[in-house]
């Protein structure tokens, strides 16, 4: 077969039409082929399909820009030979689901767990992600309950395409979601001991708005777009009047994306610069414990707290590691 690098017109029309959770072969006779994009879904999924003989392959590099990552030609062989293709939707990864699409082959599907999870008239807009861009913020995963919710359909998926390991699939989500419920729990007594006048986040990249919504903080700012662009010197001046005037306790920054912005910001308005947050890039390397999604969010939550001035031992205590062993290929 020869796979497709760009898009074409007419197979994308066709192949579009299994663009959805509920469709796709029950897959016989075979181990399952998993493709998936970025390193947190590739996790939340190696949770629920792990202790199978299911192949699982991310196409997003870790420390990648998700929003304008471009897959490879070579990254087309992976999608080609997917049964299932886990993509989180609401826009985030266009070029590689046009791939996808490209390539898909008729009894698999893809399916878009973000736009399956959330409601359209849930979708957060904000500075990173204006309505008129047509974009809406992305970042499911980085609130619990809506990864927990993001569990449930790749467990559903999978247990009707494969329902020869439908046991194994149901008791990884039960084992998971006993350590979202936990990871829940402790971010609601972590952020208990966080004044609420000092919960309040201004960040390089709004990757925390849903989380916001659901555990009581405030979003004030984010410095850039979803195109990455450089704020002007105007909305820059703004931010730091902002962040005077509200007493925003910290500013938080990315360990992938460093910003010379928020660095200026935190000095000239004489708040705490914290530049070690992820929204995509999991802790450590495959194979460490802390390379899990339950990994990356307790590192992140654990970083938040602590700079707003509260007590994150709830968190401290969270058992990171996954609830089966994690055999998927993270892309580097």
């Amino acid at each position: 077969m020869i796979l497709i690098a760009g898009c074409a017109g007419s197979e994308q029309t066709s192949n579009s039409r299994n663009v959805g959770c509920d469709l796709g072969e029950v897959v016989q006779g075979r181990p399952l082929n998993i493709a998936t994009t970025v390193a947190p879904i590739t996790s939340i999924i190696a949770n629920i399909a792990g202790g199978t003989s299911t192949s699982i392959t991310g196409i997003v590099p870790e420390g990648t820009n998700s929003h304008t990552f471009e897959p490879k030609p070579s990254d087309a062989a992976s999608l080609e030979s997917a049964d299932v293709i886990f993509i989180n939707g609401l826009v985030l990864e266009e070029p590689t689901k046009d791939l996808a699409i490209a390539n898909l082959k008729e009894s698999a599907n893809i399916c878009e767990l973000g736009t399956e999870t959330l409601p359209e008239s849930e979708y957060i807009y904000d500075f990173s992600f204006p309505k008129e861009g047509g974009k809406p913020n992305p970042h499911l995963w980085t609130d619990p309950p809506m990864a927990k919710q993001y569990a449930q359909v790749a467990r559903d998926l999978l247990v009707r395409r494969d329902p020869v390991n439908a046991a194994i699939y149901e008791k990884n989500f039960v084992a998971f979601a006993v350590k979202i419920d936990a990871l829940d729990n402790a971010i609601k007594i972590a952020t208990a001991t966080i004044p609420e006048n000092q919960r309040k986040l201004l960040t390089y990249h709004d990757a925390y708005a849903y989380f916001a919504k659901n555990y009581g903080y405030t979003v004030v700012g984010a410095i850039q777009p979803s195109s990455f662009d450089e704020p002007t010197p105007k909305e820059i001046a703004a931010l730091i009047l902002q962040v005077k005037e509200l007493g925003v306790k910290a500013i938080f920054g990315s360990e992938v994306f460093p910003s010379p912005v928020l660095e200026q910001i935190g000095l000239e308005s004489d708040v705490r610069y914290v530049d070690v947050l992820r929204d995509d890039d999991l802790i450590g390397k495959p194979g460490d414990k802390e390379h899990s999604w339950l990994g990356l969010m307790r590192f992140n939550f654990v970083t938040i707290v602590e700079a707003l001035g509260g007590d994150a031992s709830a968190l401290k205590l969270i058992d990171v590691q996954d609830v089966v062993k994690d055999g998927a290929k993270y892309s580097q």
